[in-house]
């Protein structure tokens, strides 16, 4: 048996799987964040093990036989988190999340410097790590200087697994400490905001063994000994091993609260300027670009909320088959945008409102909007090097045929839609807890699930979404200059 650990914003969860990859069961611990200033995001890690042994706890008394044959553990975690520690591993603040912006300052001064940009390959983002510790250096001198140890949330699960201060590669590409290109830490970007190696995790790959779990641990679970905790992931390159996105060409979109264009690639392919993220894959040698949009089924929550309607019952209304678009273009950039515009300030619109703009039509520019933010992403990816051929459509979002066509038909690309499984984060980490343990071949283990359906894009709409589409690029530039 192995096990995933997927420590997320709003919970932990413990995923259970055999060596023939068949889900046995799951758990989960919950999790709140503390918002004590606009801006700020936190979270306790002592909460984090609560949640944990609370996930953990539910599978042993669901599956207490399974989980004394457990082998091998993976790790996944959410991405950026600062964690603080002192030299005898205390931590020193609360852990300041990846959707904190309160180092918005720190974040533009860093992204000034093009040492940033061209080793890590990415734009210095608020949420990201090193803006981070320079906010507390600034803010909270007495911290900065007891800080031995800096640890993504995932890392301090595994310190506290096994002792052991590790990272990878995946998760340690969100830092804006690590050279994404040669895989290893920066001295030079460390040394920038006033830290140094000795601060720093050992990294290793995220198929490696990566710590082995403690006795009084394994002991306390029922497991025996030398259970082996690999170097895990981030979500997304958890998810993407969960999903077999791992080859060249591979490519899902993420229709959640956030929206996600994730490609898996071969090779190094950095465009820091289109906001796109060029990222270390979970496996050797292997990378992965994302383009992120903020609001994705947020947006379709959002005007649910004001036309009083569930957001099943609106996209309902639209009927199976796809429209050409009307008149009225929305963007969605209700809490701003990351890709391709990294505008924190942007807010949303509609616009081409007239008398005839029913609720359905309405419904049917939200849906259009975030498939033209997402189109947007699929530009800045090509303009980065990255070509798709299709592409997985996960998350709740994917329930809608309708949006999914809308999709396929702007990207130009068919959509595949996953037979019914968890296929997430949790799942990709229990892959790498087995590859880790036994050695297998990463590629062997990470393929894709069984294909339940393919989207063709409607050809005979695809000069319609076009002019749609530019209508759309033209409208963020008239709308930022107010």
């Amino acid at each position: 048996m192995y096990l995933g650990l997927d420590l997320g914003t709003s919970g932990v969860k413990a995923m259970l799987m055999d060596g023939d990859q068949k889900i046995i069961g799951s758990g989960h611990g919950s999790l709140d964040v503390s918002r004590p200033h606009s801006g700020w995001s936190e979270q306790a890690p002592a909460d984090w093990i609560r949640a944990t042994e609370e996930a953990v706890a539910e599978l042993k008394k669901t599956h207490p036989r399974e989980l004394a044959a457990v082998k091998g553990i993976g790790l996944s975690g959410q991405m950026h988190g600062a964690t603080l520690l002192d030299s005898s591993d205390n931590v020193l603040r609360p852990c300041i999340l990846w959707n904190d912006t309160r180092s918005f300052k720190e974040a533009a001064a860093l992204d000034a410097d093009p040492r940033f940009r061209a080793l890590t390959g990415n734009i210095v983002f608020p949420g990201f790590t090193a803006p981070k510790l320079v906010w507390v250096k600034n803010n909270e001198p007495d911290i900065f200087a007891k800080v031995r140890k800096v640890l993504l949330p995932k890392d301090y699960l595994r310190l506290w697994l096994s002792g052991e201060h590790i990272s990878e590669m995946s998760d340690s590409a969100g830092t804006s400490w690590l050279d994404t290109g040669k895989r290893k830490w920066s001295p030079e970007l460390l040394a920038a905001t006033g830290l140094d190696e000795s601060q720093m995790p050992l990294l290793v790959e995220g198929t490696d063994k990566a710590g082995t779990l403690r006795g009084e641990l394994a002991s306390k679970w029922g497991m025996g000994s030398d259970v082996v905790i690999a170097g895990g992931a981030g979500d997304n390159a958890a998810s993407a091993c969960g999903m077999g996105t791992v080859g060249e060409g591979h490519a899902f979109v993420s229709l959640g609260t956030s929206g996600v264009l994730f490609a898996a690639n071969a090779r190094y392919l950095p465009k820091p300027g289109s906001a796109v993220h060029a990222f270390c894959h979970a496996l050797p040698n292997t990378w992965h670009q994302m383009g992120v949009i903020l609001s994705a089924t947020d947006a379709l929550n959002w005007y649910s909320g004001i036309a009083g309607k569930s957001a099943a019952e609106l996209t309902s209304e639209l009927g199976d088959e796809l429209k050409a678009p009307t008149s009225v273009t929305f963007l969605p950039y209700l809490s701003g945008e990351r890709t391709p515009h990294n505008d924190a300030k942007i807010r949303g619109v509609f616009t081409g409102l007239g008398h005839e703009s029913s609720r359905v039509v309405l419904t049917q520019a939200v849906l259009e909007g975030v498939t033209f933010a997402i189109r947007d992403n699929l530009e800045a990816l090509k303009s980065a090097g990255t070509s798709i051929s299709r592409v997985t459509a996960i998350g709740g979002g994917s329930r809608s045929r309708y949006w999914l066509k809308s999709i396929a038909t702007s990207l130009g690309v068919p959509v595949d839609i996953p037979q019914d499984g968890d296929f997430g984060a949790a799942f990709g980490a229990a892959r790498l807890g087995l590859i880790a343990a036994t050695g297998a071949d990463p590629v062997q283990i990470c393929t894709p699930p069984a294909t339940d359906e393919t989207i063709e894009p409607a050809s005979a709409l695809t000069s319609a979404y076009e002019e749609a589409y530019i209508s759309y690029r033209k409208t963020y530039p008239a709308i930022s200059a107010l």
